[in-house]
């Protein structure tokens, strides 16, 4: 994505302007998700009670409940605690109540307990309301939820206005359910049928109000649940049933859970804040994780990229390849079947091009926007590339390899038949209309691409971090080449290679500025801004060997480094602004990519130097979750980083970014023929004194290993080895 402010209001003129009332502290929310369906509650476990707002029951890109609310004898419930399950599973919110007037005595306040545990599965929203009596009289109560169903597309949410709508059909109303519909312009029908148990006394649209006895001491339990039904082909769950209740979908979730818990590397260290983050990270990739029939797939963020992107997942799958390779395989086969397969300007669509985002929705569906499938990023595709190689070091799979292999040339061909728009060596992007991204690289917003003096670049633009990503491609590319009996276009590929390289750091490197120019224009002309890109350079390998002091040192100077992580524009440049979305903040995949790019060219110190600024960021945020962006305020002793106020949490390469930092301060590689795990250099951070990992695959076997460090490096020992695994120590 990024998951840019263009996509968020098309050709919005400020960062934020989203819409007012989607501003909210993160604390102030819970996010649950589940395959294609999430939800957004307040902290009561309750949606839409604050007015308009992004809070919500989605589904396949609509909003299904715009409000959820519980009241117990016409009064909301007083909390007492709410939290998610450390795995994201369910959320649970615990209140009481104030006093409650019977019919021969007062309850007094606090007496009442009230506990709801809420979750999702299946398309569907299940709640389980348990009420105990701590008196020893008996009481009788009301139980009213009141509900709506707007089914507005998410875009409407973001504030999108639209001419026109479909229709909200007529309330269907049974003894215990209610099934509230939409049928949009697109002729399909959405729907949600919302259920109740217990005494009923009344049922309408709006709201369902239960009797409930207790006497004292006593206890009981309510369920409700509120399913969604619409169609999607190619989707797995598609015929599936949903679970039949509350407990049904708890058993679910802890199968799945399971299952992934069996197949990922675990890893353990001597802080247990750091543990925190791991974990926080772990289950926010569970979370985002989405079942298609191409394979698993990371969709990019709640609330509004709940849906796959090219570029994230590709990312995402990178930061995580050593830990999750499988996720790598889903990713790339998700890739090879969705890419471009002839030319439409409509939606950037060129033979070859790798996918940058697709949506769901009566919005998407119509054309209202031009992202059912849209192609609009430049760079997606050589990462694909990029992402393809890592995974075959990673698992020496070549089947999968070959079975991708025509997909893996004709991104190739894309790179070079479509993506050079001037024939200038250089890959570029040019919009093809007036709908989609103006700039179609990672810092997309309308703004980020800049001169020295703030005028916008314009022309066929060559960002910087592209031209590196595509210079690793090729070199990934002549690899697999050879493991593909390709030899000739192996060396081809290499040559090419080394001629871009040469070409680049000739046109882009800025002496007076000591990095590398955010991009060329259409006339060739270097944008001379100091930028986080040159990170990425140095993690795609082709910054010079004599520039990469000089630009580590642009990297984590003051002007860049701001304490947290390094700002995407460094401070003292025309369009500085530590509040904007692309043009000062700090983005935790950003940051981690340029981590990982100082510690190939050999600056394992100001690796552990950045990883330690997320780490500490990591301490400050709600469950140690690292969100998508955040300001780019110099940090101050004793305070948080200053929050972005619109940025998606969770997000997946934000929950990615501790797995790349940790194997970049440990300088871990692998090596597919032999199998071995290489270990070049390694460091760790002071606040790290030893660091486990387990259950580590490597080809057909399996090791442990424990790093712990000593005052002048760190010391390795394989606790345990299963199978012929190389296990090597360089530096």
């Amino acid at each position: 994505m990024s998951t840019s402010p263009l996509t968020k209001v098309e050709n919005s003129t400020t960062d934020w302007d989203i819409q007012s009332q989607v501003h909210r502290a993160p604390a102030d929310i819970q996010v649950l998700k589940q395959g294609d369906t999430f939800a957004i509650f307040d902290k009561f476990g309750e949606i839409g009670t604050a007015g308009d707002c992004e809070q919500g029951l989605y589904h396949l890109g609509t909003r299904f409940l715009s409000n959820w609310e519980l009241l117990i004898n016409e009064k909301r419930p007083l909390l007492l605690n709410s939290t998610a399950k450390e795995d994201n599973s369910s959320f649970v919110v615990q209140m009481t109540t104030a006093e409650l007037p019977q019919s021969s005595h007062i309850l007094p306040q606090g007496t009442l307990h009230v506990f709801r545990s809420m979750l999702l599965d299946g398309g569907a929203f299940y709640e389980h309301l348990r009420l105990k009596n701590y008196s020893q009289r008996p009481i009788e109560l009301e139980i009213e939820y009141r509900y709506l169903a707007d089914f507005h597309d998410i875009f409407e949410v973001r504030g999108e206005r639209r001419v026109q709508r479909g229709e909200l059909l007529d309330t269907e109303i049974a003894a215990s359910d209610v099934r509230l519909a939409y049928r949009g312009l697109d002729d399909q029908l959405r729907q949600v049928e919302i259920a109740f148990d217990g005494e009923i006394k009344s049922i309408d649209a709006r709201r369902c109000v239960l009797k409930v006895q207790l006497n004292g001491g006593a206890e009981t339990t309510l369920h409700a649940t509120a399913k969604c039904r619409t169609e999607k082909p190619g989707h797995v769950r598609k015929s599936d049933p949903p679970p039949r209740n509350h407990a049904e979908a708890i058993v679910g979730w802890n199968n799945r859970i399971r299952e992934t818990e069996s197949e990922r590397t675990e890893i353990f260290t001597s802080n247990e804040e750091f543990n925190g983050w791991l974990n926080r990270s772990n289950a926010d990739l569970d979370m985002l994780v989405t079942d298609t029939i191409h394979g698993r797939y990371p969709y990019a963020g709640v609330p509004w990229f709940a849906t796959p992107f090219g570029r994230d997942g590709i990312i995402t799958a990178l930061e995580t390849l050593w830990v999750r390779p499988k996720l790598a395989r889903g990713v790339l086969s998700f890739l090879a079947a969705t890419q471009a397969t002839e030319v439409d300007p409509s939606i950037e669509a060129e033979p070859g091009k790798i996918i940058h985002e697709m949506r769901d929705g009566e919005m998407a569906a119509l054309g209202e926007i031009p992202f059912k499938h849209y192609y609009g990023t430049v760079d997606a595709t050589p990462l694909f590339v990029i992402l393809a190689g890592y995974y075959y070091r990673r698992t020496n799979d070549r089947e999968f390899i070959e079975y991708i292999w025509h997909n893996l040339r004709r991104a190739i061909e894309w790179i070079d038949n479509y993506g050079d728009v001037d024939n200038d060596g250089f890959v570029e992007y040019q919009s093809h209309n007036d709908r989609g991204l103006t700039h179609q690289c990672w810092k997309d917003s309308n703004n980020s691409i800049f001169h020295s003096d703030g005028r916008d670049a314009r022309g066929a633009i060559a960002v910087s971090e592209v031209q590196g990503y595509v210079y690793e491609a090729k070199l990934i590319a002549a690899d697999l080449a050879e493991v593909m009996n390709a030899n000739d276009w192996a060396e081809q590929l290499r040559d090419q290679a080394t001629e871009l390289k040469r070409k680049f750091n000739e046109q882009f490197w800025v002496p007076s500025l000591g990095t590398y120019a955010i991009a060329l224009d259409g006339d060739k002309n270097p944008c001379k801004v100091r930028n986080s890109n040159a990170g990425h350079l140095l993690w795609s390998g082709i910054v010079d060997e004599a520039n990469a002091a000089s630009v580590a040192s642009s990297l984590t100077d003051s002007h860049a480094f701001n304490g947290w992580g390094i700002r995407t524009i460094s401070e003292g440049e025309a369009r500085f602004n530590p509040m904007s979305y692309h043009n000062g903040s700090v983005w935790p995949h950003d940051t981690t990519i340029c981590a990982a790019g100082l510690a190939r060219y050999g600056f394992r110190d100001e690796c552990a130097r950045v990883t330690a600024g997320l780490f500490d960021a990591s301490l400050f945020n709600d469950l140690h979750r690292l969100p998508e962006l955040f300001c780019g305020f110099d940090r101050m002793p004793g305070h948080a980083p200053t929050l972005y106020p619109v940025a998606c949490s969770p997000q997946a390469w934000a929950a990615g970014a501790v797995f790349l930092l940790l194997q970049s301060v440990l300088g871990l590689a692998f090596a597919p023929s032999k199998p071995q795990v290489r270990f070049e250099n390694p460091r760790l951070p002071d606040f790290l004194n030893w660091v486990r990992i387990r259950n580590l695959r490597v080809g057909n076997g399996v090791v442990d290993i424990a790093v712990h460090r000593h005052p002048r490096d760190v010391g390795l020992n394989v606790e345990r080895k299963e199978g012929d695994i190389q296990i090597v120590v360089l530096g």
